[in-house]
């Protein structure tokens, strides 16, 4: 609301100034950077691919390209193993997608075919989520399996990225950095800066893959292994519909719960 009011009050300073050229252009720029669609944090937002859209992914066997950025599928969630500390899946990606549009196109066209695609999504939608709270709200529509578990985890979010009146100074609550803690190499002494390329590790969980009758599908129980927690393993449970070919996520609360304090200064993700 206050920066519809300043918009208004701009436009109207600028059609009142006859005959000031170089003011009304000055109070245009400021009006038109004002209205652009920029991320709470640009700059945790590099890389912005703008005038693409889904029919520019190009997906090449594991791999897709969208524009400059990849991503990459590998691996599966082997439940024969026996391994559940052990990565036994990954994907890998270049740059965390710049909009929704870049999200919607990874997620139908590549990732969200496979079950470890769709969980490595999740640290992607909390840093849009953290960058946008509209664009990553949309983002986490389309990933999980409905709107109850969307307003389960942006009720957390909500906390944990925006300080209310209440909160102290430095408030260790709010944790910018909570999606970087999820990916490979981000640790605390760091100041949770991953590998490159960025990657999420992942393995089974002893619960394996049950049937769903009530919601008619199943949910495959998998691990993010990251080592921002004591525990390395965030549960992460991933559903199927009977008769869809895209994942959801059902469930993922480990995901965003409080990770141990960084040290140092976060670097940001691109």
């Amino acid at each position: 609301m206050k920066r519809f009011l300043l918009i208004t009050l701009l436009a109207c300073i600028c059609l009142s100034l006859s005959g000031c050229d170089d003011v009304r252009t000055i109070l245009g720029a400021v009006i038109s950077n004002l209205t652009s669609d920029t991320p709470n944090n640009p700059e945790q937002g590099g890389g912005l691919l703008s005038g693409l859209s889904g029919e520019d992914a190009v997906v090449e066997g594991n791999t897709l390209r969208y524009g400059s950025h990849t991503y990459t599928v590998s691996g599966e969630i082997d439940y024969t193993s026996g391994q559940f500390k052990t990565p036994t899946a990954a994907v890998t990606f270049t740059n965390v997608p710049s909009d929704y549009a870049e999200f919607e196109a990874v997620y139908q066209n590549l990732l969200g075919k496979s079950v470890q695609g769709t969980a490595a999504m999740v640290p992607m939608a909390i840093e849009l989520y953290a960058r946008d709270a509209s664009v990553g709200e949309r983002c986490l529509h389309l990933l999980c399996n409905g709107p109850a578990t969307v307003s389960e985890i942006t009720g957390i979010l909500k906390q944990k990225f925006v300080a209310s009146r209440f909160s102290p100074e430095n408030d260790s609550y709010i944790q910018r950095y909570l999606p970087a803690a999820l990916l490979k190499g981000a640790v605390p002494s760091n100041a949770y800066t991953p590998a490159k390329p960025y990657t999420v590790e992942m393995s089974p969980s002893p619960n394996g893959v049950k049937a769903a009758p009530l919601t008619g599908g199943e949910v495959t129980y998998l691990y993010i292994l990251a080592g921002g927690w004591d525990t390395y393993q965030r549960a992460v449970d991933i559903f199927l519909r009977d008769g869809d070919d895209h994942y959801k996520v059902f469930n993922c609360p480990s995901c965003y719960t409080q990770c141990k304090q960084i040290r140092g200064t976060w670097p940001g993700l691109e």
